[in-house]
């Protein structure tokens, strides 16, 4: 029998209430319960960023963290990044430096760059290499990704 438990997610700035298997994963609830699409699921195991979103402004692996744990934390995903039909702009400098290919990676890209940026920190080359280091792209040669993220973290 599985085991249920009620839970607040406050996913985007709105709060749902389900209850939820203590089983089932953060990237199932937003992705089938809630239809945030923008989450995707890749290697489910945590190795390829595809599902990244933000809880509480850190960058997390959302097919390896269970939707329990999330209970009263806040979500945002792609989908909570565009303001008033205006995208953000991490976003429009993918757009701009090319960075997004067939677009699978590119939300959990996207989320860890915004996460980059709202921290307030500086980075060097190498660091910022590193912070993106958990997201693979079968399409690029992450030139143009690395490109977009510098960018963004530029604008500041």
């Amino acid at each position: 029998m599985n085991e249920m438990k009620k839970i607040n997610l406050i996913v985007n700035d709105k709060t749902y209430q389900l209850e939820v298997d203590i089983r089932e994963s953060l990237l199932d609830v937003l992705r089938n319960r809630l239809h945030f699409t923008g989450v995707k699921e890749g290697c489910s195991v945590g190795e390829c960023g595809a599902c990244t979103v933000l809880i509480d402004g850190v960058p997390t692996s959302s097919c390896i963290y269970l939707a329990v744990f999330a209970d009263g934390k806040k979500i945002r995903t792609i989908e909570g990044l565009e303001k008033d039909g205006k995208l953000s702009k991490v976003q429009q400098n993918f757009i701009d430096e090319g960075a997004i290919q067939c677009g699978f990676c590119t939300p959990g890209i996207v989320m860890t760059t915004t996460a980059l940026v709202e921290s307030g920190n500086k980075f060097t080359d190498e660091e910022i290499k590193r912070e993106i280091s958990g997201h693979f792209c079968r399409c690029t040669g992450y030139q143009k990704i690395f490109d977009a993220v510098k960018k963004s973290l530029d604008d500041k």
